[in-house]
């Protein structure tokens, strides 16, 4: 519930509050006109008609008559820019030039604005250049040189504000707040803080505009830390802060993302101001981006109940909030209820939400009617259609669009590309988005003849969000050399600055592996927020190095932010990969206290994941059971606990359970239960399964689903029926599925499918070491050594090397390695000595030794020690209570002598000992495992 401040007592209401900004240009000008308006501004003769008689010309002063010829238009301009209608105030100003009258010091400040407005660089020019030939009585005006600095600063060109600002002879607080506004805008931080220092150092006070300026544009450039010290700052100075100085903040928040934050800094907002319809508007978006219906509904009664007036402003905040949380009919109701003249912001935003509802017949209807209207669709209206062509992979149709542009005088903008690039993306048309982001930097040159609707001879330049877009793409297709090279261009360009950009080159060098650069990345940036950590933990996670991101987790506290939920879940599956169950307790309590009431089903899954893999399937059930309402994920992350502690028949209760409840199971559940089947050796329940997903549940089978049944027919031994199931299946076989086959003819000693499966998986797969070792231990299973010393010769030649075997003990958030034939170990005295005992007693037990088998690859005494998770089990027994589970993951299939004798060891021991072998999870307990010797 957002709370509002109390309102005053009756007998003396307040007058309801005003919006505080002018309504909008109702109908955008054709930028084409700029070169008329300027030309225009330089003057024009005047036809013979326009000549006053010489009497009438002795009579008046030509200072004079000009003054009298521009009060008209005058008033007609202020009007017109009072309006913000840019076009319609420099057409008025170029038709006032045209019968020579010239502006006052007073007009020439509204002239520059609506330039700056327009967003037109060389009629703002001509306009300065107009200032500089009118003398002392123009030149000289500090208000003029101020809106000459104001007006370069609107228009983002820094470099000509600051030479302005350097003309003008007295600077006083707004030429200084127009300049550090300039670099503001421009994401140039520093210097906008050290402008602010020299401001206050040369004697002028910084007034609340400045300070708002000042921390709008920390805020808006993502560092929201330094705002609000900024805002704190401001009032230790003794400046007041406004409802301005709070919407800077808040918008700014919004702008980058950080909805949790902006929704917070609004609140407390109220405890001591009264929003206004700034407040609302700049809030309404972070209520769609957390999907706050109710908040904003709340927000929408809080316009009503105040008398604030239901703008173009406010009108466009709720139907874009409305729509994005699937509320349709109240968004058209909005659009409706628009009490002033709707612009094209508000016909864009309906347009939107047709296209979000996917009714794009509906879309192109208020296309037309927006014309009939009398506006002209603008850039933002092309680029919302762009984006939902490119989305939909028709990028024909986006192409057209483009064209469609230019044709309407209009010129795509970065916007455009940024939509079309990340809308080929999402639908997974890599080639075409590289395309395009090739084209925003080619000049022309002839190369990109299919790009006719971009000006070549002067490229969109990339932003920020354009390199996050196109790095998000390069770190899916793991292209790590053309990641660096976009990584040099953000730096040449002075983007990597940003705080998304950063964190995408951490994720790209993350996800390719290269952990040095992405660490090297994340220590550059200097303002870290949550989503820079939340890479970096993301990226130790995916290196399997879950210790240190559990480590770094501590470093997110230590800087005094709060983690988020994407946080807390990589920290739950790092806890889950190091078996660490008491960090993942805490970790509970940490999210039953910040999400008292009820945390999300992600995080719910994250924490069944953790309880599973830390070997308590009990807890895993009890939060399973807890949570309300289930959703789909939910359901299948159980059946995953169970599955992975070999509990098939409890998979298949689950899912009898969940055809009972209301929710619809999806792809992941039938792989599931395929994979249920497969371990309790259901051979016809499966294929029953696998038909009726599609006949009863409308799920079409995937590879995935193909490659469960090959594994189960393998398995049950039904080799040829299983090559048969492939030729006839609609989809093109994959590594995975060929892998299935040939572990399957392995274990059923079947030379002539395995050698079948190995050709094609040394096509697909030719530096997978692991299939020319499947295929070594086939030939070694059926007697063919010779054939079995070729492929190992094979590998040699193509310089492919077993990967070493290696085993981690898991103590808390400590992880020690043990890599095969690495005796470095500082207590591997005591751990080799703690062996030499435990084979003596088990020799006395009379255990046997069972086979190794031929993929160790190396000629070893059972009881040498050269498994490396008996070695870890030695170290575990060693290190940990008695009373304490002994946790182990290794990063290859255990083989039946270590899992034997660590079985005789746990009855021995009367230990816990804990096994992840990546196959299956092993449970030793009294001499038995959970897998029931099948794995």
């Amino acid at each position: 519930m957002v709370t509002m401040p109390p309102p005053p007592p009756p007998w003396f209401p307040p007058p309801p509050p005003r919006a505080v900004f002018s309504p909008r240009c109702t109908a955008l000008q054709n930028p084409s006109t700029h070169a008329q308006h300027r030309h225009l501004l330089d003057g024009a003769p005047q036809s013979q008609g326009q000549h006053a008689s010489p009497r009438h010309a002795r009579a008046r002063s030509p200072r004079v008559r000009e003054r009298d010829l521009a009060v008209p238009f005058a008033r007609e301009i202020g009007a017109c820019v009072g309006a913000r209608r840019w076009g319609a105030a420099c057409e008025a100003f170029a038709s006032m030039r045209a019968v020579g009258a010239v502006p006052d010091r007073f007009l020439l400040p509204q002239v520059l604005r609506a330039c700056a407005g327009l967003g037109a660089p060389r009629l703002a020019a001509a306009a300065h250049a107009l200032a500089a030939k009118g003398g002392v009585a123009l030149a000289g005006d500090p208000v003029v040189g101020n809106a000459i600095v104001a007006m370069y600063a609107a228009l983002g060109d820094v470099a000509s504000a600051r030479a302005a600002f350097a003309s003008l002879p007295d600077r006083d607080v707004v030429a200084w707040t127009a300049l550090i506004g300039a670099h503001a805008d421009a994401g140039e931080l520093d210097e906008a803080f050290g402008l602010f220092e020299e401001m206050q150092e040369s004697g002028v006070r910084p007034d609340v505009i400045s300070w708002n300026t000042l921390v709008s544009g920390f805020a808006r450039n993502g560092d929201l830390g330094a705002a609000l010290h900024l805002f704190d700052e401001m009032r230790l100075r003794g400046v007041e802060p406004g409802v301005n100085s709070w919407n800077c903040i808040i918008s700014g928040c919004v702008q980058n993302a950080l909805y949790d934050e902006a929704m917070g800094i609004f609140q407390e907002m109220c405890e001591s101001k009264m929003p206004d319809s700034v407040t609302v508007a700049s809030i309404l978006p972070a209520c769609a981006g957390l999907q706050a219906l109710r908040i904003g509904k709340q927000l929408q009664s809080y316009v009503l109940r105040h008398g604030i007036k239901l703008n173009v402003y406010i009108g466009a905040s709720l139907i874009s909030m409305y729509s994005e949380c699937g509320e349709f009919d109240y968004a058209r109701v909005v659009f409706s209820s628009i009490e002033e003249e709707k612009n094209v912001t508000v016909w864009n935003e309906l347009i939107q939400l047709y296209i979000r509802e996917g009714r794009m017949d509906k879309a192109w209807e208020a296309f037309n009617l927006m014309q009939e209207d009398g506006l002209e669709p603008d850039v933002v209206t092309y680029n919302s259609f762009i984006a939902e062509y490119a989305r939909a992979g028709q990028k024909e149709q986006a192409y057209e669009l483009f064209s469609g542009m230019v044709d309407m005088g209009l010129k795509p903008n970065v916007v455009s590309m940024n939509a079309l690039i990340c809308g080929l993306y999402q639908r997974g048309l890599y080639t075409d988005a590289l395309d395009a982001f090739r084209c925003m930097q080619c000049s022309s040159d002839g190369k990109v003849k299919s790009w006719k609707f971009v000006d070549n001879s002067s490229p969109i330049k990339p932003t920020s969000t354009t390199i996050t877009g196109v790095l998000s793409l390069l770190t899916d297709l793991k292209l790590d050399r053309l990641g660096k090279e976009v990584h040099c261009y953000a730096l040449k360009n002075g983007l990597t600055s940003n705080i998304f950009v950063s964190s995408k080159l951490v994720d790209l060098y993350g996800k390719t592996g290269d952990m040095t650069s992405a660490a090297n990345v994340f220590q550059k940036i200097e303002n870290k927020n949550v989503v820079t950590w939340n890479s970096l933990l993301a990226a130790y996670k995916h290196n399997r190095k879950p210790e240190v991101a559990l480590k770094l987790f501590g470093g997110v506290l230590e800087s005094n932010l709060h983690p988020n939920l994407v946080t807390v879940q990589i920290a739950l599956l790092s806890c889950g990969m190091t078996m660490a169950l008491g960090y993942g307790r805490e970790l509970h309590s940490y999210i039953t206290k910040c999400w008292s009431g009820g945390y999300p089903t992600t995080l719910a899954c994250a924490l069944m994941d953790m309880y599973g893999k830390s070997g308590n399937i009990e807890d895993a059930r009890l939060v399973f059971e807890c949570t309300v309402p289930k959703d789909i994920a939910v359901w299948n992350t159980m059946m995953s606990c169970y599955l992975l502690h070999r509990m098939p028949r409890d998979v298949i209760d689950l899912f009898n359970c969940l055809e009972q409840s209301n929710i619809q199971p999806d792809p992941i559940t039938f792989i599931l239960l395929l994979s249920a089947c497969k371990q309790e050796g259901l051979l016809e329940e499966a294929q029953s399964y696998f038909y009726n997903m599609e006949d009863v549940y409308g799920i079409k089978p995937t590879l995935k689903h193909y490659t469960c049944m090959v594994d189960i027919m393998g398995s049950a031994g039904l080799l040829e029926e299983s090559l048969t199931l492939i030729q006839k299946m609609p989809l093109e076989p994959d590594a995975c599925l060929w892998s299935t086959v040939l572990r399957a003819c392995k274990m059923h000693s079947n030379l002539k499918v395995g050698e079948k499966a190995a050709k094609a998986l040394f096509e697909l797969e030719p530096d997978n070491t692991s299939n020319y070792m499947v295929l070594s231990n086939i030939y070694a299973d059926t007697g063919l050594w010779e054939s079995t010393e070729a492929v190992r010769d094979a590998m040699t030649e193509q310089g492919l090397h077993v990967e070493r075997q290696c085993s981690w003990l898991h103590h808390g958030t400590t992880v020690h390695p043990f890599e095969a034939g690495d005796l470095s170990h500082p207590a591997i005295d005591v751990i080799l000595s703690t062996w030499k005992d435990l084979t003596i007693r088990m020799e006395q037990s009379g255990y046997s030794p069972r086979d190794i088998e031929p993929y160790c690859n190396v000629e070893v005494d059972p009881f040498s020690c050269h498994h490396t998770e008996k070695i870890a089990v030695c170290y575990g027994l060693i290190s940990t209570n008695d009373n304490e589970p002994i946790r182990i993951s290794k990063n290859f299939r255990m083989c039946m002598e270590c899992h034997s004798s660590i079985k005789c060891i746990s009855r021995d021991k009367n230990r816990e000992i804990l096994v992840s072998d990546g196959c299956t999870y092993h449970h030793f307990r009294d001499g038995a495992c959970s897998c029931g010797d099948a794995w």
